[in-house]
């Protein structure tokens, strides 16, 4: 037993990728029997995700979940600031600008429209809580537009990593409705089309919710609406540490 374990937190990066994969696999099973797909496995994991990070922070009293855990510690580092600004630089390179002309003018202001509106809401919500702090007010707001561009936006400008991890749990959160919520309007605002799709990948932004709201409204629709939302999160990553910023801490100097 020893030297399994010795071998498994020694490649503990392998280990986390197992399990993650293992986790999904069980979550999509889950989706697909208990919820017939109306809940996407996506949204699944994720909650597995956190309840398992709360566990692993309970039981071994430290600040990382599961990676406090010795055969788990890869996912520290899978789950970190590196394969993360990895994964938003490969998925912006995957995408085409001269795609986007695709979805007209409308595509194009729909992104700018669902940052700013977004990043307004969260920013409100967290000045109703009592943050005075245009670092803290921004990457809050910064988290409600994507999980991905609240952390990148609080480590540029220097915020804590308590406020940082609100902003993954306020994007978090939207992702999870986005993934809910996407099915059952989607007849009501028309949501049945390419265009409409690349549109409302635009407004959401978030591209785990747009594309698991989308595979289970209709799987032809997943590429149109998450091409506008990588667009999305690239637009918050230049926004929200720059002219965002700015913009709160004028307001609140």
């Amino acid at each position: 037993m020893e030297l399994i374990e010795t071998v498994l937190v020694r490649n503990n990066l392998i280990v986390a990728f197992s399990v993650v994969g293992v986790t999904i696999w069980i979550s999509y099973l889950l989706a697909n029997k208990l919820t017939a797909g109306r809940i996407h496995g996506s949204a699944i994991a994720i909650a597995i995700g956190l309840v398992a990070a709360y566990i692993g922070g309970v039981t071994t009293g430290g600040s990382k979940g599961v990676a406090d855990i010795a055969i788990l510690s890869g996912i520290g580092l899978m789950g970190g600031g590196m394969l993360r600004d990895f994964a938003i630089v490969a998925t912006a390179f995957g995408v085409h600008f001269s795609e986007l002309k695709k979805a007209g003018v409308a595509g194009v202001i729909s992104i700018f429209a669902g940052v700013i509106v977004s990043f307004i809401v969260g920013a409100a919500v967290a000045i109703v809580f009592g943050y005075t702090d245009a670092a803290d007010i921004t990457t809050i707001g910064a988290g409600a537009v994507t999980y991905i561009v609240g952390p990148v936006t609080g480590e540029a400008i220097g915020a804590s990593d308590a406020v940082i991890t609100l902003s993954v749990a306020a994007g978090l959160v939207k992702s999870i409705l986005v993934m809910i919520g996407t099915p059952l309007v989607a007849r009501y605002i028309g949501l049945d089309n390419p265009q409409s799709a690349m549109v409302y990948g635009g407004l959401m932004g978030t591209t785990s919710g747009v594309a698991a709201g989308l595979a289970a409204t209709d799987p032809k629709l997943v590429p149109y609406g998450a091409m506008t939302a990588t667009f999305y999160t690239g637009v918050g990553c230049l926004l929200g540490p720059s002219v965002l910023y700015f913009i709160v801490g004028i307001m609140f100097q």
